[in-house]
């Protein structure tokens, strides 16, 4: 794999650089630094408007295939997702319509439903969540018991989702749900675009640790979705949803690393402040920290390289193993070097510090979007071939 870029790659990121420059110094200047996990509640109207620019832009859809969007190289879409978390540009309310659904609809959807979803993504007028988890059935996703039954011209959907991202803010949502109850496990499973604005759709805001409430609980009760607003086919529902969790490991997941960068950054200048940086065990933790990003982003890069679109290659499995421990560490690591500080609130009833708030939310991170225990399962399985 070779990490060099070429001259032309270097100047798309120079491009990407001045523009976010430009437009964060200027009407938007205020929203730097503001949402992102733990931060979604922050100036939702603004990061909506700037949800438009990038837009209007043609930031969003990068990597899509044209007319929808860039039809960018792997190498660019890292640079724009690099470059952006370096200018601590606002987190993205698109990130799921962009990086999961419309990923997923470039790749496996009809060309209806491409031509009436992807273009109002990519113009940052329509949000999406995403609906897979639920109370009895987490990070084993083939459990789910949400009903979906075909009456007419249009699916009548029943049942309860839960850590729904952005639910409380999404125009839509595309929801794992089973179709043939008669099949079991992975099999009868459906992948449907659901509308969020209609009857039969109850949105409750789930308040997390940090004292945020960006996760949801959604319950669907007679909720419609036109007929042909299954993507794939009846019954092909565990296929796609495991496209889209392969996008979900996409080149997006390099600007998180950047945003990791800062938090460990934020480390040493405390250990430095404490003192606390004249400890050698303190130091092997830092060092081990800034080694362990290192091998993270040549570990993503080499699975992004060689992945499939719409596939996700076996030593991708170990991914989100891998960046979800060493973040819960760092966030461990950061309680250690504040010492008594970490216990004392920065103001009543629960004001936080950035690095409290990094090892509170930090927490979740090996259970969301797939948990270690489930991670570990599927590597057994399904990279190393051991029985169940």
């Amino acid at each position: 794999m070779d990490l060099r870029l070429s001259p032309e790659d270097e100047r798309f990121r120079d491009e990407v650089r001045a523009w976010l420059e430009t437009r964060l110094g200027g009407d938007f200047r205020d929203l730097r630094g503001t949402g992102g996990p733990g931060h979604e509640h922050e100036v939702v109207e603004g990061r909506m408007a700037w949800e438009r620019e990038l837009g209007a832009a043609g930031w969003i859809g990068l990597g899509w295939p044209a007319p929808s969007g860039r039809g960018a190289s792997l190498w660019r879409q890292v640079i724009f997702q690099e470059e952006y978390a370096r200018a601590r540009a606002p987190g993205r309310l698109g990130h799921i319509g962009e990086h999961l659904l419309g990923a997923t609809l470039a790749a496996l959807g009809t060309p209806e439903q491409k031509e009436r979803f992807l273009p109002p993504i990519a113009r940052g007028e329509e949000l999406w969540c995403q609906g897979s988890s639920e109370p009895g059935a987490g990070s084993d996703l083939a459990g789910v018991t949400t009903r979906a039954d075909l009456a007419g011209d249009a699916w009548a959907i029943r049942g309860q989702k839960i850590w729904t991202s952005h639910a409380h803010l999404a125009d839509y949502c595309f929801v794992l749900a089973r179709t043939d109850p008669a099949e079991r496990r992975h099999a009868g499973l459906s992948y449907l675009l659901v509308p969020m604005r209609q009857p039969g759709v109850t949105v409750r805001p789930i308040r997390n640790l940090t004292g945020s409430a960006e996760f949801c609980e959604v319950f669907f009760d007679g909720a419609r979705a036109a007929r042909e607003n299954v993507v794939g086919a009846p019954g092909e529902g565990w296929k796609v949803a495991m496209a889209t969790l392969a996008f979900e490991r996409g080149a997006s997941t390099l600007g998180q690393q950047i945003g990791f960068a800062s938090e460990l950054d934020a480390i040493v200048a405390a250990a430095r402040a404490r003192d606390a940086d004249r400890d050698p065990e303190v130091c092997r933790r830092i060092a081990d920290a800034w080694i362990g990003l290192r091998v993270m982003r040549a570990f993503a890069l080499r699975v992004l390289s060689h992945g499939a679109q719409g596939e996700l290659p076996p030593a991708g499995l170990g991914a989100k193993l891998y960046w979800s421990t060493w973040h819960r560490r760092l966030g461990e690591l950061a309680m250690d070097v504040l010492g008594p500080d970490a216990e004392i609130l920065r103001a009543p009833p629960c004001a936080l510090a950035p690095l409290q708030e990094t090892f509170l939310f930090s927490r979740a991170d090996t259970i969301y979007a797939g948990s270690s225990e489930i991670q570990r399962n599927i590597i057994a399985t399904r990279a190393l071939g051991l029985p169940r």
